[in-house]
């Protein structure tokens, strides 16, 4: 289950694709991105213009590559991810497609301290409803939507906020003012309109909150200041207790289908070392329960 988008002061922004995120054929101001950050600077937040590594043309293979040469470091407060449109222009299967955005999204998770609710992923555009691909308009609608069922999924499964504009994008012919002057990509305004519908997404967390277990119940009451970190995981997770040791509670981990493999003693405080090795790759959950009664869960993903 995708989380809400979480934003904490002060907005570290870095946003990753191609085209549609550098831009293209309208004035720097006018990039969504940096839209973003301005309307999250009206909200009271600290947020300079955002990082964006992004070029028109680009693949899923072309920005793995430029994130790579760039030697990020895992700081940033928010990320975003739009990357698709060349890979189905220029040909590439839907298949070839989804396990590259699959990493580039793990890739995203770990740029943002392993946050997954610092993260989000942008759909792809329908370019069909411009001047450019208006001769081609079913089939190209038909490829987008594949493409998006593969990211959207993808996106839905890592637990990542899915923001869909594609709709938006689909006014391009009847709202001419939504396409920018060389027929192809979105203007300003298209973008403005991106734009609201992600602040619509956000929630804004204070830092004491951040990698804290999600609260099974609104009203369970507990502080128990648990942090998993990372998510995704590979061997080892490591979860970091800032509470004292208590008989009564105890952390489980558990399979996609709610099994318990694994108990966990918090008899400590501090940091615990899990390893999980052993585990297949997919989908788990951490369970905390207090006097046999669940209180925290978090879904969390081994790769």
């Amino acid at each position: 289950m995708a989380q809400k988008l979480n934003v904490v002061d002060p907005v570290k922004f870095l946003a990753l694709g191609d085209s549609y995120t550098i831009g293209e054929s309208v004035a720097p101001t006018e990039r969504w991105p940096v839209q973003l950050a301005a309307a999250l600077r009206q909200k009271g937040l600290s947020c300079p213009d955002p990082t964006i590594i992004a070029t028109t043309g680009w693949r899923t293979d072309n920005l793995r590559d430029a994130i790579h040469q760039a030697h990020l470091k895992p700081t940033y407060t928010l990320v975003s991810l739009l990357i698709g449109v060349n890979n189905y222009y220029q040909g590439k299967s839907v298949e070839a497609y989804a396990p590259e955005f699959e990493g580039l999204l793990s890739t995203a998770i770990a740029l943002a301290g392993g946050q997954r609710a610092h993260v989000f992923v942008v759909s792809i555009p329908d370019y069909g409803y411009t001047p450019f691909g208006k001769d081609k308009q079913p089939t190209i609608t038909l490829g987008i939507d594949r493409f998006n069922a593969a990211n959207k999924a993808i996106a839905i499964r890592m637990g990542v906020t899915y923001i869909d504009i594609t709709d938006i994008s689909r006014r391009g012919l009847s709202e001419t003012d939504l396409v920018a002057s060389d027929g192809l990509h979105p203007s300003g305004k298209m973008y403005t309109a991106w734009t609201t519908r992600i602040v619509e997404s956000l929630k804004i967390a204070r830092p004491a909150e951040e990698g804290s277990l999600n609260p099974a119940t609104p009203d369970s009451g507990t502080r128990s200041s648990l942090k998993v970190y990372p998510n995704p995981f590979h061997d080892i997770l490591q979860i970091q207790s800032h509470a004292a040791p208590s008989p009564t509670r105890h952390l489980s981990l558990l399979n996609s289908t709610g099994q318990t493999i694994k108990n966990i003693p918090l008899d400590t405080q501090g940091t615990i070392l899990i390893p999980t090795a052993d585990l297949a790759a997919g989908t788990y959950f951490l369970s905390l329960r207090d006097q046999d009664a669940e209180v925290l869960r978090e879904q969390i993903v081994k790769q």
